[in-house]
């Protein structure tokens, strides 16, 4: 299959979604309903909005496989209201998913050496992303495996929400 990354924007909002509640879909079938609950984002209001507001101020891409959206991720300039920036231009990951239908044909990994060579076209050295670091870390390893390293972990609202920040100089 051949991966092809492309711009997305307003219009690609529901396949976004989609592929989130593809995610959250697989991971309660798996029965790790902490990373992100078990209700679909599509029917989150504070999930939908904030999707929105993340693609109309960032710069979405979606990963194809044979034309078909596999994966996406969201660049911005800051991370979440939920962490400080850091000390330097940086770009951040956001919203970074895949349709579990196409789980292991690498459109993952394709995005984020996208957002390696967008960050750094960009002329800025420094790549963040955050993810859900309980259970068995299993997402923390595969940042690690795509050239990610932990820099600092942190905890998220009242049900204390783990989290592990990483970054990846360019």
């Amino acid at each position: 299959m051949e991966i092809n990354v492309r711009e997305g924007g307003p219009a690609d909002v529901p396949v976004i979604l989609g592929m989130l509640d593809s995610c959250v879909a697989w991971l309660v079938a798996q029965g790790r309903t902490r990373q992100w609950g078990t209700t679909p984002w599509s029917e989150n209001p504070r999930a939908v909005d904030m999707v929105q507001r993340y693609v109309a101020e960032g710069s979405p891409f979606i990963a194809e496989l044979d034309g078909v959206p596999a994966a996406t991720l969201t660049l911005s300039k800051r991370p979440g209201p939920y962490l400080e920036p850091a000390d330097e231009p940086e770009r951040y990951i956001h919203l970074f998913a895949s349709d579990r239908r196409f789980k292991g044909h690498g459109a993952g990994a394709a995005l984020l050496a996208h957002a390696v060579e967008e960050t750094r076209r960009a002329g800025v050295r420094l790549l963040r992303v955050d993810c859900y670091a309980g259970d068995d870390r299993k997402l923390v390893a595969y940042y690690e495996s795509n050239g990610f390293t932990p820099t600092e972990a942190f905890t998220y609202g009242e049900d204390e929400w783990p989290g592990q920040v990483l970054a990846r100089r360019v």
